[in-house]
């Protein structure tokens, strides 16, 4: 009998929203608790192994609650998409819920519902990955739904049409009514001048309308195969139940062979800072915004990704006591809000960025010029070594207290494998961030904030770029989203 069949597996009013109600109570754990809990968890059971199909297998013991999440990772991405087909990775994750000949459309996530779960899916330029969080013994139910759409989806014409339009309501929401999506997107446009990941995840719009089922299926037929993917379990299992269901579920599932190496267009050398300006009447907050490439996090190599990722906490990701925040906020008061941030979370070149906010009164002129001395006098500074200590411990402490949610381990460990970290790459990384020197930090500081290597913009309103712009000179029209 499947364990598809309703009837196979009761639905007990105990059970319905168990990892609901779990997940609640683990987000109100004592801060003392969760340091407690952290510490115990802090050398992960994490054990792996491989499917003769290919696929991978990664499971990470957490025997605290009875809930386990299963994540399945596809190594492809908006990045590994074709010209002219934008969105399409993005598109084929929507279409995934439109069900199987086992699984109709629409009852995947009533199923894990009705055994008080919950489940979602997400895209990104280098993986697209779906997952379920369930009571554990319910595992065997999940990992036979997500097997059997695998390589069953069915699509149908009319699906495709509604799914798409579906996804163009979605861009509306979400970045054409959104002036500051609209404008990272250009930014990100004109920072990856030749590399993939200036093309946005959820497409562009001209390009969405053109989607179609063929390409839809040509995308899954390729991709979602398990010699692409990754699957994840984390949670009350032991490697060996996983190994068994595994096997049972996707063992019989055959590779595909359009698998080739993720060889992409690489950046060419940049030369010169581009800026940006975008003007909308329905800015609230003017900021100004600067994003640098930066290396990513590389396999058996982590330490400049370590060392940013510090850069971004001393600069502006550490609250008040950030360089930032304490010369822009509190000592010239010209700013109402900084930041900093680095993604090198990815297969290629990531980027490291800084955000201002410049108090009312302050044009973003002379909060660009603020923050440019700010960042000038780091680079001859450094850091404080009494703040250097902090933010490391800071980082230290929050890469222990992510191990004691098995969901996060989850999303942790498939993101990083999928971007061509190992095990002990993710293992070691607290260790890595712990060694790394205040020589190092200003090392990564001089290569990245390099202003050749930026893009610098500004999101205001109309009337602002009016203000700013050279007499005599008019400007094009920016005060609407795109049609």
């Amino acid at each position: 009998m499947s364990l598809l069949n309703p009837v196979a597996w009761p639905v007990p009013k105990v059970t319905r929203g168990l990892a609901a109600r779990l997940t609640a109570a683990l987000l109100l754990i004592t801060p003392l608790a969760q340091a407690l809990g952290a510490f115990a968890a802090h050398a992960e059971a994490v054990s792996n192994f491989t499917l003769e199909n290919g696929l991978e297998v990664v499971v990470i013991e957490d025997h605290r609650a009875p809930v386990v999440v299963q994540m399945i990772w596809y190594r492809a991405g908006a990045a590994d998409e074709p010209a002219g087909k934008s969105g399409i990775a993005h598109f084929l994750e929507h279409l995934m819920f439109k069900g199987t000949d086992k699984v109709p459309a629409g009852r995947f996530s009533a199923t894990v519902e009705d055994h008080g779960g919950d489940d979602n899916a997400f895209t990104s330029w280098d993986y697209t990955a779906y997952f379920q969080r369930i009571a554990a013994d319910r595992l065997e139910l999940v990992m036979e739904m997500e097997a059997d759409r695998m390589r069953g989806l069915k699509i149908d014409e009319p699906v495709v049409l509604t799914e798409r339009q579906v996804i163009l309501e979605e861009r509306a929401q979400r970045t054409d009514s959104d002036p500051g999506a609209l404008l990272g997107e250009q930014m990100r446009a004109a920072q990856f001048m030749n590399h993939r990941y200036g093309v946005p995840i959820i497409g562009w719009r001209h390009e969405i309308a053109g989607l179609t089922r063929a390409d839809a299926l040509a995308w899954y037929e390729k991709y979602y195969a398990p010699n692409n993917a990754i699957l994840v379990i984390a949670g009350d299992v032991t490697p060996d139940q996983v190994r068994v269901l595994a096997e049972k579920y996707y063992g019989p599932i055959r590779p595909s062979e359009g698998i080739t190496p993720r060889l992409r267009p690489q950046e060419p050398p940049h030369l010169s800072e581009r800026r940006l300006t975008y003007a909308d009447e329905r800015v609230s907050d003017p900021y100004v915004y600067r994003s640098y490439i930066a290396p990513e996090r590389n396999p058996g190599d982590q330490r400049k990704a370590a060392a940013l990722a510090i850069l971004a906490q001393l600069l502006g990701g550490s609250g008040q006591t950030s360089v930032l925040a304490r010369a822009l906020q509190f000592d010239s008061q010209i700013a109402i809000w900084s930041s900093a941030f680095y993604d090198g979370e990815t297969i290629d070149d990531g980027t490291f960025g800084l955000y201002v906010v410049p108090a009312p009164g302050v044009s973003l002129g002379e909060a660009e010029a603020a923050m440019d001395e700010v960042i000038a006098k780091f680079l001859i500074d450094g850091p404080d070594p009494a703040a250097f200590e902090r933010i490391r411990t800071r980082i230290r402490a929050a890469e222990i207290y992510a191990r004691d949610d098995a969901h996060g381990l989850a999303r942790r460990y498939g993101a990083e494998l999928s971007i061509g970290l190992g095990i002990e790459d993710i293992r070691g990384f607290t260790a890595v961030l712990d060694s790394i020197t205040i020589e190092e930090v200003m090392a990564v500081a001089h290569e990245v904030l390099d202003r050749r290597n930026a893009v610098t913009g500004w999101l205001e309103r109309p009337a602002q770029a009016a203000e700013a712009a050279p007499a005599g000179q008019s400007l094009p029209d920016q005060t609407g989203a795109e049609p």
